[in-house]
């Protein structure tokens, strides 16, 4: 099980500068507002968004944080992706809201359902991808995200799994030895201050998983405030290893000032 420390910097840097300036801007890309998926009965409010000319390289979709605690698909790491990676890395992006979620995008159909019900909004997403044909299919999930990829990602469609600040409250060890089988990429990145899961405790219980890779991010906390940027670069350099990271801190394409 591999281990890498990233350094998150801190004060007034180079990187904050970025944060700062981009904080809004949307760079150029093509988003595809979508409420049409339906699953289990319901329709889902997501967003895909594409590469502004070219065919993307890969694809990530998107499973937010806890809908009960203000977890949805605009929460700021999964916003920033869409806004982000596919102009500076040619990554498609389609996050969305789970059953009874709603963002400023809409609300979904259904209603909240501890990680049950919420398979179908999964297998959803998964076979939109599918029918879309986007090319290498990675689920990113952030924290009540991350049990929803462990839970029920492992899907032969899908190439590997990002998982942000894991909490492993509700995926098991069945669940980690679903992965542990499929020999599907799995890299953890996990803040050194989170709320639920620390590094030495992710090492300990992902070790069922050996292909599991644990990412300390030095200085952060659980929601990653000031330290997307960086968690972004993590991302990328795993769903599309030929972009050179950190990504660029400057953007001379068009872009847009995104709703706040």
């Amino acid at each position: 099980m591999g281990q890498i420390e990233v350094r998150c910097p801190a004060g007034c840097d180079v990187n904050a500068c970025r944060r700062g300036a981009h904080a809004f801007a949307a760079l150029s890309g093509r988003y595809r507002p979508l409420s049409v998926w339906r699953r289990d009965g319901l329709d889902l409010v997501g967003e895909l968004a594409l590469p502004p000319e070219s065919e993307p390289v890969a694809t990530l979709i998107c499973l937010h944080p806890l809908p009960t605690h203000g977890g949805m698909m605009d929460s700021h790491l999964l916003r920033k992706a869409a806004w982000r990676l596919p102009a500076l890395a040619g990554v498609a992006v389609l996050r969305f809201n789970t059953r009874g979620t709603s963002s400023m995008q809409g609300t979904s159909e259904g209603a909240f359902d501890s990680a049950r019900g919420e398979r179908f909004d999964v297998a959803a997403a998964v076979e939109f991808a599918e029918f879309r044909e986007l090319p290498n299919l990675w689920l990113l999930g952030w924290s009540f995200g991350s049990e929803l990829v462990l839970m029920h990602g492992c899907d032969p469609l899908v190439r590997g799994a990002i998982l942000v600040s894991p909490p492993l409250r509700l995926a098991t060890g069945e669940h980690l030895s679903a992965w542990a089988r499929s020999g599907k990429p799995v890299a953890c990145l996990v803040p050194e201050f989170d709320d639920y899961l620390r590094p030495d405790e992710a090492r300990s219980r992902f070790a069922a998983v050996p292909q599991a890779e644990i990412v300390t991010m030095v200085g952060a906390k659980h929601l990653l405030v000031g330290d997307a940027d960086e968690g972004l670069d993590e991302v990328v350099s795993r769903v599309a290893p030929a972009v050179p990271t950190p990504l660029p801190g400057n953007w001379d394409g068009p872009y847009d000032e995104a709703d706040q």
